[in-house]
Protein backbone atom coordinates (compact mmCIF):
# COMPACT_ATOMS: atom_id res chain seq x y z
CA UNK A 1 0.00 0.00 0.00
CA UNK A 2 1.02 3.80 -0.53
CA UNK A 3 -0.42 7.40 -0.85
CA UNK A 4 -1.96 8.72 -4.13
CA UNK A 5 -1.37 12.07 -5.17
CA UNK A 6 -3.19 13.59 -7.89
CA UNK A 7 -2.32 17.23 -9.96
CA UNK A 8 -5.34 19.07 -9.53
CA UNK A 9 -6.22 22.62 -10.53
CA UNK A 10 -8.32 24.72 -7.51
CA UNK A 11 -9.87 28.25 -8.82
CA UNK A 12 -12.01 30.33 -6.89
CA UNK A 13 -15.16 31.21 -8.90
CA UNK A 14 -15.40 34.53 -7.83
CA UNK A 15 -11.80 36.03 -8.40
CA UNK A 16 -11.10 33.96 -10.87
CA UNK A 17 -7.83 33.02 -8.95
CA UNK A 18 -6.78 29.62 -9.36
CA UNK A 19 -3.57 27.39 -8.71
CA UNK A 20 -2.20 23.83 -9.60
CA UNK A 21 -1.79 21.73 -6.29
CA UNK A 22 -0.67 18.40 -5.79
CA UNK A 23 -3.15 16.36 -3.62
CA UNK A 24 -3.32 13.58 -1.38
CA UNK A 25 -6.48 10.91 -2.68
CA UNK A 26 -8.32 9.76 -0.20
CA UNK A 27 -11.50 7.64 -1.13
CA UNK A 28 -12.28 7.23 2.49
CA UNK A 29 -12.53 11.11 3.06
CA UNK A 30 -16.05 12.52 1.93
CA UNK A 31 -14.62 16.45 0.75
CA UNK A 32 -12.22 18.49 -0.77
CA UNK A 33 -9.94 20.08 2.42
CA UNK A 34 -7.29 22.80 1.15
CA UNK A 35 -4.72 23.82 3.82
CA UNK A 36 -4.80 27.73 4.87
CA UNK A 37 -2.41 29.32 2.73
CA UNK A 38 -3.86 27.64 -0.23
CA UNK A 39 -7.25 29.34 0.96
CA UNK A 40 -5.55 32.83 1.39
CA UNK A 41 -4.15 32.15 -2.05
CA UNK A 42 -7.25 31.98 -3.57
CA UNK A 43 -8.18 35.22 -2.06
CA UNK A 44 -10.79 33.79 0.27
CA UNK A 45 -10.48 36.08 3.51
CA UNK A 46 -11.37 32.99 6.42
CA UNK A 47 -12.23 35.52 8.52
CA UNK A 48 -15.54 36.40 6.35
CA UNK A 49 -16.76 33.18 5.28
CA UNK A 50 -19.09 29.92 7.04
CA UNK A 51 -17.73 27.36 9.11
CA UNK A 52 -18.81 23.45 9.59
CA UNK A 53 -18.52 21.06 12.18
CA UNK A 54 -16.91 18.00 11.17
CA UNK A 55 -15.95 14.94 12.92
CA UNK A 56 -12.22 13.97 12.35
CA UNK A 57 -10.22 10.59 13.34
CA UNK A 58 -11.38 9.08 16.33
CA UNK A 59 -14.47 11.13 16.38
CA UNK A 60 -12.66 14.29 17.33
CA UNK A 61 -15.09 17.35 16.53
CA UNK A 62 -13.71 20.75 15.26
CA UNK A 63 -15.35 23.91 13.96
CA UNK A 64 -13.62 24.66 10.43
CA UNK A 65 -14.19 27.55 7.84
CA UNK A 66 -15.83 25.92 4.26
CA UNK A 67 -15.19 28.21 1.49
CA UNK A 68 -16.63 28.57 -2.09
CA UNK A 69 -17.38 28.24 -4.74
CA UNK A 70 -14.11 26.27 -6.11
CA UNK A 71 -13.67 25.26 -9.74
CA UNK A 72 -11.77 21.82 -9.03
CA UNK A 73 -10.22 20.33 -12.59
CA UNK A 74 -8.40 16.94 -13.64
CA UNK A 75 -7.74 15.92 -16.65
CA UNK A 76 -10.31 16.71 -19.18
CA UNK A 77 -12.95 17.25 -15.79
CA UNK A 78 -14.05 19.55 -13.22
CA UNK A 79 -16.92 20.20 -10.87
CA UNK A 80 -17.65 23.36 -9.00
CA UNK A 81 -18.39 22.88 -5.00
CA UNK A 82 -16.93 24.44 -1.70
CA UNK A 83 -13.79 23.15 0.29
CA UNK A 84 -12.84 22.43 4.43
CA UNK A 85 -10.11 24.73 5.26
CA UNK A 86 -7.73 21.85 7.39
CA UNK A 87 -4.73 20.32 6.98
CA UNK A 88 -1.72 20.71 5.57
CA UNK A 89 -2.17 19.31 2.19
CA UNK A 90 -4.73 19.48 0.02
CA UNK A 91 -7.12 16.54 0.16
CA UNK A 92 -9.56 14.88 -2.83
CA UNK A 93 -12.13 13.39 -1.35
CA UNK A 94 -14.86 11.02 -2.62
CA UNK A 95 -17.52 14.20 -3.29
CA UNK A 96 -15.15 15.65 -5.58
CA UNK A 97 -13.75 12.06 -7.20
CA UNK A 98 -17.28 11.05 -7.89
CA UNK A 99 -19.10 14.41 -9.37
CA UNK A 100 -15.99 14.27 -11.95
CA UNK A 101 -16.28 10.42 -11.94
CA UNK A 102 -12.92 9.54 -11.38
CA UNK A 103 -11.74 5.94 -10.43
CA UNK A 104 -8.96 5.34 -8.04
CA UNK A 105 -6.33 2.62 -8.66
CA UNK A 106 -4.83 1.39 -5.42
CA UNK A 107 -3.01 -1.08 -7.20
CA UNK A 108 -0.55 1.68 -9.00
CA UNK A 109 -1.58 4.42 -6.64
CA UNK A 110 -3.23 6.55 -9.75
CA UNK A 111 -6.35 8.64 -10.19
CA UNK A 112 -8.04 9.06 -14.06
CA UNK A 113 -11.38 9.39 -15.87
CA UNK A 114 -13.59 6.68 -15.48
CA UNK A 115 -12.90 4.30 -18.66
CA UNK A 116 -16.75 3.45 -19.12
CA UNK A 117 -16.81 7.18 -19.41
CA UNK A 118 -14.22 8.63 -21.23
CA UNK A 119 -15.69 11.97 -22.56
CA UNK A 120 -18.42 13.05 -20.73
CA UNK A 121 -18.84 12.12 -16.85
CA UNK A 122 -21.43 10.25 -15.56
CA UNK A 123 -22.66 10.00 -12.29
CA UNK A 124 -25.59 7.82 -10.29
CA UNK A 125 -28.41 9.34 -9.70
CA UNK A 126 -30.86 6.85 -8.15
Amino acid sequence: MGLTYASIEIENLFTQRGMKVDALVDSGSVFLTIPEHVAVQLGFDLTEVSTREVVLAKAHRQEVPMIGPLRVKFGNRYCDLSALVLGDEPLLGAVPMEMMDLVLHPATHTITVNPASPYVPVALAK
